[in-house]
C-alpha cells in the first residue's frame, strides 16, 4: 500500500460562507463518538442488534446532518469535516495496527494451528476466486464501460472481509470457538491478501504492466516478506520483554509500540503488507509471549487492549458512516443523473453474497477435511458472515483520491465517486443485513443452544450455589451490633436461585432412555478436568513453580488432549513425552568432539526441564482431580476420569523416581528454586499487606518491596544451578579409586575419561575383547547375557559406585554380558593397560581389585541372593565376611555349609564321578541339602552352567577363590538390613542431628553409634589401619564426605556440646522474646509423598549374631531429644544417589561427649 499513499489527498475547498475548521474541533468529534458508543453498547445490551451496526447508522446520521442540511452541527460539524477528509492511508495506519494486534493476540495458538489450513484456503484461493467472480460479474452487468483492470480492482477491493467488523460481531454473538477462530483468522489473513491483490490491480489501473512472473514475484514478496518482518519484530520485542521485570506499564506500552512500528516499517520502509506483518506479530505473541504476563499484569494487558479495541471500533464505525454519508450527499448531482446506481448497488450486494457462496462451496470439501472440519451449518454461517468494513472503505477512498488528481488520466473522477458509493453501500448493507441477522441464523440452526449435558451441570451448580448461599448466610446472618438478618428477604433478592423446588439431581444420573448422554457426560467431565489442569498451570506459573517455556509446553499438551476427548481417554501426557525423554540428537553429541563438560551441561539442563514438566504435570492433575471430586462428588463417570488422570501420571512418577535415584542434585536444585521464589513472593505480599492495613507508610512499603524485588530479579536472572561435582571429587568419591592410596590413584586419574551416556547406549557387548573398565558415577546400567541366565533376576541392574568390566580386564577373558545404560549415566572409563599397571603396586591392591570384581560377578551368577543387596551392603559383606584364597595345583577346596565360593581364576574339578572341569567365573555352592538356608533351590540351578554344587573340589591349576560367609540368620532376610551395623565397625563417629523438624534431610544411621566399645576414643581408633575394602565400603555409603569425617570430628563434638538440639542441615531462627509474634512457617509441599519408609527394629538388629570384625571400644552416651512431639525422624543418605534410601529411626542417640 505504499504506492497508494504516493498521491496527496487534495484539501477540501471551503466555501466563502463556511467557517474554517480548527484542528481542536477534531477532539469534539472523538468525544461525541465515544459518548454515542457508550450509549449504544449500554442500550443494546441483551438485544440481537450488534452495537457496531448501530454505530454505523449513527455515523451516517451525523454525516447526513452535517452535509445534508444548511445549518450544520457547528463545532461538531467542523470536527466531522476534519475526520471525513482524513487521508485514507492515515485512517488505516491509526486504527488497524491496534485492532489487528488485539485480535490476533487474543486468538488461541492451538486453534490457529488446527484451523490454519482452512484459513489459508479462504484467504488465498478464496480471495482470488471472489475477486475474479466479482470482477467478471461487474464487467458483464454494469453499464459503466469499465475495462477488466478496473472491474477486477473493485472486485478485489470488495473481497476483503473486514476483521474489525467480523471480530466485533463474533464477540457479541458468542459463536463457537472453532467457528470463531476460522472466521476471525480468515478475516485477518483475507484482509492482508485482499489488500495485496488490490495493490496489484491498482498499479495496473495506473498504467504499470506486469507479466506472470512479475505478478508471482510481487505477491510473494509482499506476503512472505510481511510474515518475515512480523516474526523479526516479534523475536526482538519478546527478547526485550524478557529483560523487563515486574513493570506492567512498560510491558503494555511495548506491545502497543511494536504493533505500530511494525506496521509503519512494513508499509513505508519495506513495501510489504503491514496488515500481514501485524497479524503475524500478534500470533507470535500469542504463541510465545502470552505467559510472559502473569497475574495482575496479564489482567491489565487484557483490559488495556480490550479498551483500545473498543475505542478504535467505536471511532472507525462512526467515521465509516460519516464517510458514506459524505460520499453520497456530496455527489448528489451524479446520482440524480445516474439513478440506476442505487439499483446496481443492490445487484452488487447480491453478487457479493453469490461470490461468497461460490467460494465456500468450491472449497467446502477441503474445509471439511482439514483442521476440525466444517459441517453444513457452520458453512452457512461462514457464508453469511462475510462482512465488509473500514478496510474496504479506506481502499475506495484511496481510489477516489487518485481519481481526483488532475495529473493522471487513467482514472476518471466518476470512477472514484462510484467506488466510494458502491463500497460504502456494501459496507452498510453487509453490516445492517448480515450483521443483524447472523444471530437469527445461529438460533435457526440451533447453534446457540446448550447441550443437555451442560444444562444438567448448570442446574446442579445452581443447587450448589444455594448451599453456598446458606453457608454464607450462616456466617454473615448475625453479628454483635445489628443482630440477625431475614433469610426469606435475602432469598427474594437472589433471583438466580429461585425455582429450585424440584430437588437436586446429580448430572450423571441418567435413565435408560437417556443412556446416550453417558458418552457426552464422559467427554464433558474430561474437558472440565483438562480445563482445571490448565488453570493449575497458570497458577503454578504465577507461583514461580514453572518457567514460561515450561508453561507453554504444558498448556499446549492440554489443548492437544482436548481435541480427542470424545474418542480417547485423557492423553495430555502424550504431548509431553518428547520433551521429557532425550531426543535422538543427544546420541550424536556423545560421538562428537564437543567438550565433555558442555555435553554434561546440556544433559543436566534437559533433565532439569523434564523434572519441571513432570512435577507440574503431577501437581496440576492432583489439584484438578481434587477440585473435580469436590464439585461433582462420587459418580462412575467422575471416577473413570480420575482413574484416567492417575494412569496418565504413572510415567511422570517413574521418571522423577529415576531422577531421584540417578541425579538427586537436579531435583534438589529445582525444589530450591521453587522454594526461594515462593518465599520472596510471600515476603512481597506480606509487605504490601502491611501497607494496606495501615501499619506501613507507602514510602516505607516501596523501600522494603524494592529490596525483595531486587532479590527476586536476581533469582530469575541467576537461578540456583545444578551443582555437579568436580571430576577429581567424583573420582575420589568412587569406592574403587577413592580407596586406593593417593600414590597409586593419581596416575590413574590423569588418564581417566569422563563420559555421559544417554539411555539405551551399550557400554560393551558380550564376547568382545576387554579394552577397559567403567566406573559408574551416576545412573543405572542393565545387563543382559546369552550365556548367563537372568530369569531369576527381577532387576538386573547396576548403579552408582559399581565397577564394570574389571573382572574381564584382570582375567583377559571376553566380556561375559552386555552392559546397556538404563538411564542417563555419568561414568568414567579407564583403559586396560592402566588397570593392569596397578597389579604391580603390591598384593594389597591386587587383592582389593579382585574383591571389587567379585561383587559384580556375584550379582551376575547368583541374582537370587545378591540382587536385592545394594552395592553398599555388598561391599560391607565383602569387607567383613569374605575370605579370598589362592590355591595351587593338587590342593582341595572345601565349601563349608554356610559359605558360598566364587572361582575367579584357574581351573578346578568336581569330586563326583564325572569330574567335570570347572572354568571361571563360577559359583561354588554347598551340597543340595544345605541350599535351603540360602534361599536357593536346586531346580533353579540345574540348567545354569556357571553354578556348581559340592562339598569339595580339586584344583587343576593355580586358582583364586573368594568365599562369602553367609550365616543362617542372614538367610531369613536380616542381611539386607545390616549395612549400618557393618559401617559401625569402621571406626567412624559422627554427631546426630537431633532436630526432628528437618530430620529427613541429613542424618546418620543410628547403629553408627552402637558398635564401639566403651573405652576406646575416636583418636585411638583413627590410628588403626583400615583395609581398602573397608574404606571402599565407607565411600560407597558416605561418598566424598568420608575424607572429611575425621577432620571435622572435633568441631562436630564441640557443636553438639554447645547445642544438642540444633539442626546441622538447616539454619535455626533465633529464639524470640515472650511478647514477640511467631514467624510464619512455610512448609514445602509434597515433601513426604514419595518417601519410602521401612521401619527398623533395633532390638531385632541387636539380636543378630555379629560378623567377625575388628572390635573397637566406644563410649556411647544417650540423651533425650528436645522435640517432645513424638514424631518420627526420617534418615536420608544423600551422598549415595543410586540408593537414596530412607530408614526410620526409633530412638535418639547422641554423639559421644
Amino acid at each position: 500500500m505504499a504506492s497508494v499513499a504516493e498521491v496527496p489527498l487534495p484539501y477540501k475547498a471551503v466555501g466563502e460562507g463556511d467557517s474554517v475548521p480548527e484542528p481542536d474541533d477534531a477532539v469534539v468529534f472523538v468525544g461525541v463518538s465515544l459518548v454515542l458508543g457508550i450509549a449504544s453498547r449500554h442500550l443494546l445490551r441483551g438485544t440481537r442488534v450488534p452495537y457496531t451496526v448501530a454505530l454505523l447508522v449513527l455515523g451516517i446520521g451525523l454525516g447526513s446532518l452535517e452535509y445534508g442540511t444548511n445549518d450544520g452541527l457547528g463545532k461538531l460539524g467542523a470536527g466531522i469535516r476534519l475526520w471525513a477528509n482524513i487521508d485514507p492511508v492515515l485512517l488505516l495506519s491509526v486504527f488497524l495496527p491496534a485492532l489487528l494486534f488485539e485480535s490476533s493476540f487474543a486468538m488461541e495458538v492451538h486453534q490457529i494451528k488446527r484451523c490454519m489450513a482452512q484459513m489459508l484456503l479462504l484467504a488465498g484461493p478464496g480471495v482470488l476466486i471472489s475477486t475474479f467472480c466479482l470482477g467478471t460479474l461487474i464487467k458483464i452487468t454494469f453499464p459503466y464501460h469499465w475495462n477488466w483492470k478496473t472491474s477486477l480492482l473493485l472486485g478485489g477491493l470488495l473481497s476483503a472481509t473486514d476483521p474489525v467488523a467480523v471480530v466485533a460481531l463474533l464477540k457479541e454473538l458468542g459463536a463457537s470457538k472453532k467457528l470463531s477462530t476460522i472466521i476471525e483468522g480468515e478475516s485477518l489473513m483475507n484482509d492482508g491478501t485482499a489488500i495485496v491483490v488490490f495493490q496489484l490491480f491498482y498499479r495496473m489501473v495506473l498504467g504499470q504492466t506486469f507479466n506472470v512472473g512479475d505478478i508471482i514475484k510481487f505477491l510473494s514478496q509482499v506476503s512472505l516478506g510481511a510474515v518475515a518482518m512480523g516474526l523479526a519484530f516479534g523475536v526482538a520485542s519478546v527478547l526485550w520483554l524478557g529483560f523487563i521485570f515486574n513493570d506492567t506499564v512498560i510491558e503494555i506500552t511495548l506491545t502497543l509500540a511494536v504493533s505500530y512500528l511494525a506496521f509503519f516499517t512494513a508499509q513505508d520502509g519495506a513495501d510489504v503488507s503491514g496488515v500481514l506483518t501485524v497479524m503475524t506479530l500478534g500470533m507470535f505473541y500469542a504463541a510465545v509471549a502470552r505467559t510472559a504476563f502473569k497475574g495482575d499484569g496479564q489482567q491489565s494487558l487484557h483490559h488495556f487492549w480490550e479498551m483500545v479495541a473498543y475505542i478504535a471500533n467505536t471511532l472507525i464505525f462512526i467515521l465509516s458512516g460519516v464517510v458514506i454519508a459524505e460520499g453520497v450527499l456530496h455527489n448528489d448531482n451524479h446520482f440524480e443523473r445516474h439513478g440506476a446506481s442505487w439499483g446496481y448497488l443492490i445487484l452488487l450486494y447480491v453478487f457479493v453474497q453469490c461470490s461468497r457462496i461460490i467460494v465456500v462451496g468450491l472449497l467446502y470439501p477441503f474445509l471439511r477435511y482439514f483442521g476440525y472440519g466444517l459441517d453444513w451449518k457452520e458453512a452457512i454461517i461462514l457464508m453469511w458472515s462475510g462482512l465488509r468494513g473500514a478496510v474496504a472503505l479506506s481502499l475506495s477512498l484511496s481510489v477516489k483520491r487518485a481519481s481526483d488528481n488532475l495529473d493522471q488520466t487513467h482514472l476518471k473522477p466518476e470512477v472514484g465517486t462510484l467506488f466510494v458509493f458502491f463500497t460504502g453501500g456494501i459496507v452498510f448493507l453487509t453490516l445492517t443485513i448480515n450483521g443483524s441477522t447472523t444471530q437469527f441464523f445461529l438460533h435457526l440452526l440451533k447453534m446457540d443452544k446448550l447441550s443437555a449435558t451442560k444444562i444438567r451441570i448448570l442446574n446442579y451448580t445452581r443447587y450448589e450455589m444455594l448451599n453456598k448461599a446458606l453457608e454464607a448466610f450462616g456466617d454473615l446472618g448475625d453479628d454483635e451490633e445489628l443482630g440477625p438478618a431475614d433469610w426469606p428477604t435475602v432469598l427474594r433478592y437472589i433471583t438466580c436461585l429461585s425455582n429450585l423446588d424440584e430437588g437436586q439431581v446429580h448430572p450423571h444420573t441418567v435413565t435408560e432412555s437417556e443412556y446416550h448422554l453417558q458418552s457426552m457426560n464422559l467427554r464433558d467431565i474430561r474437558v472440565r478436568l483438562l480445563n482445571g489442569v490448565q488453570a493449575a498451570y497458570w497458577g503454578m506459573l504465577e507461583e514461580g513453580r514453572i518457567s514460561q517455556t515450561t508453561a507453554i509446553l504444558l498448556m499446549r499438551s492440554v489443548d492437544e488432549a482436548m481435541d480427542v476427548v470424545s474418542s480417547e481417554p485423557l492423553c495430555d501426557w502424550k504431548g509431553l513425552k518428547s520433551n521429557v525423554h532425550f531426543p535422538s540428537y543427544y546420541r550424536f553429541l556423545q560421538m562428537s568432539r564437543l567438550p565433555r563438560r558442555l555435553i554434561t551441561y546440556f544433559t543436566v539442563e534437559r533433565l532439569e526441564s523434564a523434572c519441571y514438566i513432570c512435577a507440574a504435570f503431577l501437581r496440576a492433575h492432583r489439584i484438578a482431580t481434587r477440585q473435580l471430586h469436590d464439585f461433582i462428588g462420587d459418580s462412575e463417570i467422575a471416577t473413570t476420569v480420575i482413574n484416567e488422570s492417575n494412569a496418565e501420571g504413572e510415567e511422570a512418577r517413574k521418571f522423577l523416581e529415576d531422577v531421584r535415584v540417578t541425579f538427586p542434585q537436579v531435583l534438589r536444585a529445582v525444589k530450591t528454586r521453587q522454594v526461594t521464589y515462593s518465599i520472596l513472593k510471600h515476603l512481597s505480599e506480606y509487605v504490601q499487606n502491611l501497607e494496606k492495613v495501615g501499619l506501613l507508610e507507602q514510602k516505607e512499603m516501596y523501600h522494603l518491596d524494592d529490596i525483595v524485588q531486587t532479590d527476586l530479579k536476581k533469582l530469575l536472572r541467576n537461578p540456583p544451578l545444578v551443582k555437579m561435582p568436580k571430576i577429581s571429587d567424583l573420582l575420589s568419591a568412587h569406592p574403587l579409586l577413592g580407596a586406593l592410596p593417593s600414590a597409586v590413584r593419581e596416575p590413574i586419574e590423569v588418564s581417566t575419561k569422563e563420559i555421559m551416556k544417554m539411555r539405551g547406549v551399550t557400554l560393551y557387548k558380550e564376547g568382545s575383547r576387554p579394552n577397559g573398565m567403567w566406573l559408574i558415577s551416576v545412573g543405572v546400567v542393565k545387563w543382559t547375557s546369552k550365556s548367563l541366565s537372568n530369569k531369576h533376576s527381577l532387576h538386573p541392574t547396576f548403579s552408582h559406585g559399581t565397577t564394570l568390566g574389571l573382572y574381564e580386564v584382570l582375567t583377559g577373558k571376553p566380556y561375559i554380558c552386555d552392559m546397556i545404560t538404563d538411564s542417563v549415566v555419568h561414568c568414567f572409563f579407564i583403559e586396560t593397560e592402566k588397570i593392569l599397571s596397578l597389579l604391580g603396586s603390591g598384593p594389597v591392591v591386587e587383592d582389593f581389585l579382585w574383591q571389587e570384581s567379585a561383587m559384580v560377578i556375584a550379582k551376575l551368577l547368583l541374582p537370587q541372593m545378591f540382587e536385592k543387596m545394594t552395592m553398599q551392603e555388598l561391599r560391607g559383606l565383602v569387607a567383613e565376611r569374605t575370605n579370598m584364597n589362592i590355591y595351587i595345583r593338587g590342593e582341595v577346596i572345601e565349601i563349608r555349609h554356610n559359605s558360598i565360593g566364587i572361582l575367579l581364576e584357574g581351573f578346578i574339578k568336581t569330586q563326583d564321578g564325572q569330574q567335570d572341569l570347572i572354568t571361571p567365573p563360577a559359583a561354588l555352592l554347598p551340597s543340595h541339602s544345605d541350599l535351603s538356608f540360602l534361599g536357593l533351590e536346586s531346580s533353579g540351578l540345574n540348567n545354569v552352567s556357571f553354578c556348581h554344587m559340592g562339598t569339595w573340589y580339586q584344583v587343576e591349576t593355580r586358582a583364586r577363590v573368594i568365599f562369602f560367609d553367609i550365616g543362617t540368620v542372614e538367610a531369613e532376610g536380616a542381611l539386607q538390613k545390616r549395612s549400618a551395623s557393618w559401617v559401625s565397625q569402621a571406626g567412624i563417629e559422627l554427631p546426630r542431628n537431633l532436630s526432628r523438624e528437618h530430620g529427613g534431610l541429613l542424618s546418620w544411621p543410628e547403629n553408627l553409634y552402637k558398635g564401639r566399645g566403651c573405652n576406646q576414643s575416636p583418636d585411638e581408633s583413627d590410628k588403626q589401619p583400615i583395609s581398602l575394602s573397608a574404606k571402599a565400603m565407607e565411600l560407597s555409603i558416605y561418598g566424598s564426605m568420608v575424607n572429611n569425617m575425621y577432620r571435622h570430628y572435633r568441631s562436630f563434638r564441640r557443636t553438639s556440646r554447645a547445642n544438642l538440639t540444633r539442626s546441622l542441615s538447616y539454619p535455626r531462627v533465633p529464639p524470640r522474646t515472650v511478647h514477640a509474634r511467631p514467624l510464619l512457617s512455610i512448609q514445602s509441599e509434597g515433601g513426604s509423598v514419595n518417601r519410602r519408609l521401612c521401619s527398623t527394629d533395633s532390638s531385632k538388629l541387636n539380636s543378630v549374631t555379629p560378623l567377625p570384625v575388628r572390635r573397637r571400644k566406644t563410649k556411647v552416651v544417650e540423651g533425650n531429644s528436645s522435640d517432645e512431639s513424638g514424631g518420627e525422624e526420617v534418615i536420608v543418605r544423600i551422598d549415595s544417589p543410586s540408593t537414596l534410601s530412607f530408614h526410620q529411626a526409633s530412638g535418639g542417640f547422641l554423639p559421644p561427649q
